[in-house]
């Protein structure tokens, strides 16, 4: 940072003096790693600085019941706390997602900027650390140690309480599409090849219990992230804690975030280990995978008009097409593919993040918050569009469906249980090389009568178990 020293205070730390712009709430520590990790230019979500600011008011309100913080500096803190909580200050927390391992910069650029608001409040100047200090006394009782894992799991928990009612939404919509279409026949493909007939409702219900079954198992994976290892400080032990810190800040927490949360059972673990946050990016990894299935399978029956399937028409939401006139594209199915392609990537990253840990502590924190959190944010931001300018517009053209199921070769399934698999081969292949339908190659070979194929070959009777006896 090139900065003009008339416009600078200096502050300094363990390592010597540091110019600090004169009128930002950080200090040292953050322009150090402002310094030293100009890399993505990414900030961590606000979500996530929200959260940290929760432990920080939540640790500084239960020091001061138990006697180890001043009443005034507590109060300056929990205020200064609660004004970034509202939402001022945004611009203050500056330091790069990708940083010093374990989060410590960005754990004291949150210090910083608690402390030098509160100073402030007390008629001191920025950087004047006698009144309050990022270390001693925001920080008091924390390290970045079980302070950073413990920002992270209320961060994602916040995020996910808005990512599940979308999922659950999306379900919905898809539930309502299979009743709308419950009267439509149509062909079913397997292989991508022509298969026995299928409603409409059956393929869509088919999509929203896929949806349902992952929305589930995310909000089971979830559960992990409510125990919390705050109070442990560096490595487990709650050094430089009060006896009964742990348990009230977990109490407090719980009132001012609103979340389910509870003391870990094992300090240690919840310090060493980040399974928790593997499991559940696996879970909304299980999740985007599903719903790149189910958007691929909305693109290939809309595609057309004229040339593909054109089974289904997706609402017009932009022209397709810089150079073709009239063309439109199911640009909001192709935007949630890549969305989930992202957060594939993102796990991955997870899962090499989490199994980096070394003994007390793993240290890849930072690019494991900010992953985890990205993918909930843009598949919460996705679903929402998906559902409302796509899921909830789609059409279907029945006319094209019931032409796919009655003129597809696999009718001729059907008649399995009356004429055998062989013959019933034939016939289909027949039908493939003559251009002949089914029905007409079975009544030239005299296979059946007319009246028990219509019975037979009726397409709304085959999709459903059982068979017409002989």
């Amino acid at each position: 940072m090139n900065i003009e020293k008339k416009q600078c205070r200096i502050e300094k730390d363990s390592l010597g003096k540091v110019d600090v712009p004169m009128g930002a709430y950080y200090g040292v520590q953050t322009v150090r790693a402002l310094e030293n990790f100009p890399i993505s230019g990414i900030r961590p979500h606000p979500v996530f600085t929200r959260s940290m600011v929760y432990v920080k008011r939540a640790a500084t309100k239960v020091n001061s019941e138990l006697g180890c913080l001043g009443d005034e500096k507590s109060k300056a803190i929990i205020k200064a706390a609660d004004r970034i909580i509202a939402g001022e200050f945004q611009d203050q927390f500056v330091v790069d997602v990708y940083q010093a391992g374990a989060g410590t910069s960005y754990n004291m650029n949150v210090n910083e900027v608690i402390a030098n608001i509160a100073i402030e409040s007390l008629g001191g100047d920025k950087g004047d650390y006698s009144i309050i200090h990022p270390n001693d006394h925001v920080n008091f009782g924390q390290s970045t140690n079980d302070v950073f894992p413990t920002t992270m799991r209320i961060a994602a928990l916040s995020l996910l309480k808005e990512l599940f009612p979308v999922v659950s939404g999306l379900a919905d919509a898809l539930n309502e599409k299979a009743e709308e279409f419950d009267s439509v026949i149509k062909s079913g493909r397997t292989h991508l090849q022509d298969a026995a007939p299928i409603k409409f409702s059956q393929e869509f219900s088919g999509y929203a219990s896929a949806v349902s079954k992952a929305l589930e198992k995310t909000r089971s994976a979830s559960d992990a992230l409510k125990e919390l290892g705050i109070g442990g400080t560096a490595v487990g032990t709650g050094l430089n804690t009060h006896p009964d810190y742990a348990q009230k800040i977990i109490s407090e927490l719980e009132k001012i975030t609103g979340l389910d949360v509870r003391a870990a059972s094992n300090c240690f673990e919840a310090m060493q280990s980040n399974a928790p946050v593997t499991e559940v990016s696996g879970a909304v990894k299980v999740l985007a995978t599903e719903l790149i299935r189910i958007a691929n399978d909305l693109r290939l029956l809309s595609s057309g008009p004229k040339t593909g399937l054109a089974e289904i028409t997706l609402p017009a939401v932009q022209p397709g097409s810089s150079i073709m006139p009239g063309k439109v594209n199911p640009v909001m199915a192709e935007m949630l593919n890549m969305v989930c392609f992202s957060i594939i990537g993102n796990d991955l990253t997870i899962t090499m993040a989490s199994q980096a840990g070394q003994f007390e502590l793993n240290v890849m924190m930072p690019v494991m918050q900010y992953k985890l959190l990205d993918s909930v944010s843009i598949l919460t931001n996705a679903l929402k569009v998906f559902t409302d300018k796509c899921v909830r517009g789609i059409m279907v053209n029945e006319e094209r469906c019931y032409q796919y199921a009655t003129g597809s070769m696999a009718i001729v399934t059907a008649l399995n249980p009356y004429i055998g698999y062989s013959k019933a081969a034939e016939a289909a292949k027949e039908s493939l090389s003559t251009g002949k339908s089914i029905k007409e190659i079975i009544l030239e070979k005299k296979l059946m009568s007319e009246e028990k194929l219509d019975e037979l070959l009726s397409p709304i009777s085959m999709t459903k178990p059982g068979f017409i006896s002989k």
